[in-house]
């Protein structure tokens, strides 16, 4: 390879690397991708080039391909000794791992990231592997509650434990940040520590750390930052009880969502403030924000939030006396649950629908559908499909001849595989066989010549076993005349998932920006990939909603159908109050 090569794959990196940094990450992938094409034999810039490839696919959410090519730094950096190399190639890799729900290999990947670094007394690596571990455990614990419906607080003890290891390493990371005087990280390991509380249920705690990121996001001027530490402060408010105190820090979310321009977050904020007042009894204030929130859900196209606007506005109507209002928000409740598929928000509009025509005295079949026939559909379906009724065990009769077959089917041919690789003798000396089909052509040859054909036969066979069985040297993408050395230490270097770290030094403010959003954003839900739980743009998290749902349950009752006067007694001292 001539220094011409070197140079162009080098410029090539150089480019790459300024439209990553420019945030650019899909041009420079390309401008990599042309180095790796060009080819370079010297190791410390192919590092390099792995690493960055790695952090710009991670920030392109393609996270196989981010795992591919720190794999390959991994490689590099224990080949030529790199400690630092290796302990950063290590947090990358775990950091991808984490992200690919593979929680149990990204520790011991960030461990090991944690293990080098302490080893080289780097403090900022230690930290960004304490930091890292945070978010494993925090990930690994809202991946295992993602089936229950539980609030926060209310976990099993995997889950707890997991969030409370998730605490141990965001508090060591704080106290070194602390160390270090490094405030921008301090302000991410409030962020992640209020979040970590919060699903704890130590919502007094929550509120400490969460108030710690406001400052020091004041500090930096970071309204995104300012913005999250608000709506989290809400949140926890919220579960406190603090109802007005929660609808102060929503307001300032909401401020803060319109200097964003973030026109989702705004729906949100008004979504939040609609129902805290909702909870003070101030019907027409919590009107207004819904109201305020269904405009930009159907600006956004958002049929989750629609529903959900229109659900709330029914049930605030019907607490002030709208009836004719609240049946028809609660119908077109109804419709998008249906449109959408959202069994839960159908029921929920169903039951609101039927209080609403019974002190309306409207028939339930005059045009709205009501709860009975939609009961009555339901039960067809099911008979239909063999759950209830005469009919369920003659279905299960057919389910077990229709299995029977499918078993015979298998059988016959597995059985006729298996005779296919059957080996068949063929025994010249037996007269009985001398007819076989499966005698060989040239059976009546020398026996020297069949003895050299054999031999002939078994060397073959025995060299593709030896091709098959020799160690393949990696592959590394634009190496190029490594020298024998190197090559040598490549063919017998583990390129195992036990190590891992994260973005190398000039990539880490944008990988912090690309995952800021996910691991302080508010509410710090659990991912659900259920069809009977929705989210839209304009939704808060699904836990929010719950907290809402309960704490309203004791009050549905006189919002739908019952004499609202009283309600709107209470209604005015709210208003006074507030």
């Amino acid at each position: 390879m001539t220094d011409m090569d070197n140079s162009t794959c080098l410029e090539l990196a150089l480019e790459g690397e300024r439209l990553c940094k420019a945030g650019d990450c899909r041009a420079g992938v390309a401008f990599f991708e042309a180095a790796i094409q060009a080819g370079t034999d010297d190791l410390r810039t192919l590092s390099a080039i792995y690493s960055q490839l790695g952090n710009a696919y991670f920030y392109l959410g393609e996270y196989t391909k981010a795992m591919q090519y720190h794999k390959h730094d991994l490689t590099l950096a224990r080949t030529m000794g790199d400690r630092l190399g290796e302990a950063k190639a290590s947090g990358n890799l775990g950091n991808t791992l984490k992200v690919m729900g593979r929680f149990d290999e990204a520790v011991l990947c960030c461990k090991r990231h944690l293990d080098i670094s302490r080893e080289l007394t780097d403090k900022v690596g230690e930290g960004r592997a304490l930091y890292n571990l945070g978010n494993v455990f925090h990930a690994k614990g809202k991946h295992l509650g993602r089936l229950g419906q539980q609030d926060p607080g209310e976990f099993p003890e995997d889950v707890r434990n997991c969030l409370l290891t998730a605490v141990n390493y965001y508090e060591e990371n704080l106290e070194l940040m602390r160390e270090i005087t490094d405030r921008a990280a301090q302000g991410r390991a409030c962020g992640n520590l209020g979040n970590t509380h919060y699903l704890l249920g130590s919502f007094t705690q929550a509120i400490k750390y969460h108030q710690e990121r406001l400052n020091i996001a004041r500090e930096f001027g970071d309204k995104a930052a300012e913005r999250r530490a608000h709506s989290n402060l809400g949140n926890a408010h919220i579960f406190l009880g603090e109802f007005e105190t929660a609808a102060e820090h929503y307001k300032k979310t909401l401020l803060l969502a319109q200097d964003l321009g973030d026109r989702a977050v705004e729906a949100q904020a008004c979504y939040s403030l609609g129902n805290t007042y909702t909870l003070l009894r101030d019907y027409p204030t919590a009107i207004d924000y819904h109201l305020r929130h269904l405009r930009i859900a159907e600006e956004l196209m958002d049929k989750v939030g629609e529903g959900r606007a229109c659900w709330s506005l029914g049930n605030a109507h019907a607490a002030m006396g709208n009836h004719e209002k609240a049946l028809h928000y609660a119908q077109r409740h109804l419709e998008i649950s249906r449109e959408i598929g959202d069994p839960t928000g159908e029921a929920t509009a169903q039951m609101n629908l039927a209080d609403l025509r019974r002190t309306l005295g409207v028939d339930g079949d005059g045009g709205c559908g009501g709860m009975g026939n939609s009961t009555k559909g339901h039960a067809s379906e099911a008979d239909d499909d063999g759950l209830y009724g005469a009919d369920s065990k003659a279905n299960g009769d057919d389910a077990m001849d229709e299995e029977e077959s499918f078993f015979n089917l298998v059988t016959q041919f597995q059985s006729k595989r298996m005779d296919d690789q059957r080996c068949s003798l063929a025994i010249v000396d037996n007269k009985e066989n001398q007819q076989a089909s499966t005698l060989p052509s040239n059976i009546h040859e020398s026996p020297s010549r069949l003895k050299e054909d054999l031999m002939d036969l078994i060397a073959g066979m025995q060299s593709r076993r030896m091709d098959e069985q020799r160690a393949s040297l990696p592959r590394l993408p634009g190496l190029n005349n490594a020298n024998p050395d190197i090559l040598r230490r490549l063919s017998v270097e583990p390129a195992g998932e036990d190590a891992a770290a994260l973005p190398d030094e000039n990539f880490f403010e944008m990988l912090m920006r690309c995952q800021g959003t996910r691991l302080e954003d508010q509410r710090s839900a659990l991912p659900d990939t259920s069809p009977r739980r929705h989210r839209g743009p304009t939704m808060p998290d699904e836990d929010f909603f719950s907290l809402i749902m309960r704490l309203q349950s004791g009050r549905l009752e006189d919002q739908r159908a019952e004499d609202p006067s009283p309600l709107i007694a209470a209604n005015g001292a709210a208003a006074t109050s507030s």
